[in-house]
Formats: C-alpha cells, sequence, structure tokens
C-alpha cells in the first residue's frame, strides 16, 4: 500500500513540474501565435538590393532628388513582402525589412480597445495559473517526503488536488480569452499590423501541453486519495469484523469458564453442607444405648 501511493505521489509530483514548466515557458515567449503579414516593398538604396522597389533603374536620381514622381512597373502581389511575425501575450515581434533583425511592440497596446479589459483578464488569470501550480506542486512535495501519518498525508492530498484543480480551470479560461483577443485584433488591430496569414506556435501548444499535464497531475493525485481511503476503510472494517470474531469467541470461552466455575462452586458448597450436618449428628453413649435396648425390651412384654 505504502510503495503504490509513493509511485502515485511521485507521477503527480512530476507532472504538475512539467506543467509549471510549461505554463512559465509559455507565459514568457513571444511565439503564441506566428504567420506572415502583407507590407508594401521599401524603395531600394544603397544598402537594400533586393526585395524592393527600383523606380526607373536610376537609385542616385532617385536618392538625391525627391520632387521627381517615381514609377514601378511592378503590379499585383510583387508590388508587397510577406514578412514573418510571432506573438505572445506581451509582445508581437516581426521581422525587419529595412534592416536585419526584428522590431518588436506590445500586444497590449495592438489589441482594440474594448478587447484589452479581456487581455489583462488572461493576464491576470495566467500568472494566478502559475501561482496556483506552484501551491500544488509544493503541498505534493510535503506529502511525498514529509508526511509523518497517513492522515497527514490524505490532507495534504486532498489540499493539493483542489488547488490543482483550481489552476487547471484558470489556465483554461486564460488560454481561451487570449485566443479570442488575438483573432478579434486580427480584424480590428492596426493595419499595419494585420496577419495575412497565421497559425498556433509552439508557446500556444506549450500551454495547453501544461494544461493537460495539470489535469492529468490532479487527476491522479485524487486517485491516489480516493483509492488510500478506500484501503483504509477496507482494512478498518476486516479489523473490525476480526475483533468481533475474537470478542464472541471471548464471550463463549468466558461464559463456558464461569458456567464450570459455578457449577464447580455449587459441588463444593454441598460437600462442604453434608460435611458439616454429619459433625453436627449427636452420637449416644453406651448407658443411654443401654436403656433404649431395655425400653424397648419392656416395650415388647407389655404388648
Amino acid at each position: 500500500m505504502k510503495t503504490n501511493r509513493r509511485c502515485r505521489a511521485l507521477l503527480a509530483v512530476s507532472l504538475n513540474l512539467m506543467a509549471l514548466l510549461f505554463s512559465t515557458t509559455a507565459f514568457i515567449t513571444t511565439h503564441w501565435c506566428e504567420g506572415t503579414q502583407r507590407v508594401p516593398k521599401p524603395s531600394c538604396g544603397k544598402e537594400k538590393k533586393t526585395n524592393c522597389l527600383n523606380y526607373s533603374g536610376n537609385e542616385t536620381a532617385n536618392e538625391t532628388n525627391q520632387n521627381v514622381v517615381h514609377y514601378s512597373w511592378e503590379t499585383g502581389d510583387d508590388r508587397f513582402l510577406f514578412r514573418y511575425f510571432h506573438t505572445g501575450i506581451w509582445y508581437s515581434c516581426e521581422e525587419n525589412i529595412n534592416a536585419s533583425g526584428e522590431k518588436c511592440r506590445s500586444f497590449i497596446d495592438l489589441a482594440p480597445a474594448s478587447e484589452k479589459g479581456v487581455l489583462w483578464l488572461s493576464v491576470v488569470s495566467e500568472v494566478l495559473y502559475i501561482m496556483l501550480l506552484i501551491v500544488g506542486f509544493s503541498l505534493m512535495c510535503l506529502e511525498l517526503f514529509h508526511s509523518s501519518s497517513v492522515i497527514d498525508g490524505l490532507k495534504l492530498n486532498a489540499f493539493a488536488a483542489v488547488f490543482t484543480v483550481l489552476s487547471g480551470l484558470l489556465g483554461m479560461v486564460a488560454h481561451m480569452m487570449y485566443t479570442q483577443v488575438f483573432q478579434v485584433t486580427v480584424s480590428l488591430g492596426p493595419e499595419d499590423w494585420r496577419p495575412h496569414s497565421w497559425d498556433y506556435g509552439w508557446s500556444f501548444c506549450l500551454a495547453w501541453g501544461s494544461f493537460t499535464c495539470c489535469m492529468a497531475a490532479s487527476v491522479t493525485t485524487l486517485n491516489s486519495y480516493t483509492k488510500t481511503v478506500i484501503e483504509f476503510r477496507h482494512k478498518r472494517k476486516i479489523f473490525e469484523q476480526g475483533f468481533r470474531e475474537e470478542q464472541n469467541f471471548l464471550d463463549q470461552e468466558a461464559i463456558k469458564y464461569f458456567r464450570e466455575r459455578s457449577v464447580q462452586t455449587v459441588s463444593r458448597s454441598v460437600e462442604v453442607f453434608m460435611d458439616s450436618a454429619s459433625l453436627r449428628k449427636p452420637r449416644l453413649s453406651p448407658i443411654s444405648a443401654h436403656v433404649g435396648n431395655v425400653s424397648e425390651i419392656r416395650r415388647e412384654d407389655v404388648c
């Protein structure tokens, strides 16, 4: 029983730790959603030779004279670039088409005003989700390494399961709220940011993987609590049943013993009474016996 309970506790602690690591990584990274943005090509220059618009083939004239009307023979999608972007809870980063590297903007500033409250609620839920995971992990570690008795272990197990379930529910709500805010921002966000195509990234997968591990840890903890209670009750029932049978056997032995003792006591009392009665019976002297015999003879003569 103790070995099985310890194995279940180790499994629950491992799942909770994985959920905590996944949720923290997803919270601080910017790859919840990723895709491409359709932006106009920049003008060609000395540092920009490719993926740019070359007006009339004369770069020097274009740079020195800004009043000249520029013409481009590129039409349709040839006039646009598709730059890579990735977005998280805090920041949205896109490829810098004018230089190397990326430039990032606050996703909270990009979200529409009507959705900022939901986004902040999602952030608060994510923070509470991580904090409750830490509390559940701490209780599971206490139950695993410092529980001195089965009752204390069951109490810690129950509290750890409650906190883990609550954290999982908060995490699910937070993920769904962020997804809703991002979809609204795709439609109503700034023109220079709206994605041309997008999909969920690895941070989003980590977030839902954290939720899965969290719920698995809570189910394992509840299962351990339930099995321990059932085994404890079963052993208690067996002990009580054995105690009752032993008590009944002792009662029968006691009744038999007292019955035999009572019979022996009565028989001894009878023996003592008979002995005392025999001792109290009067004994006749020889003279009295002779007088009795003479009186009997006289009675016979008279008759």
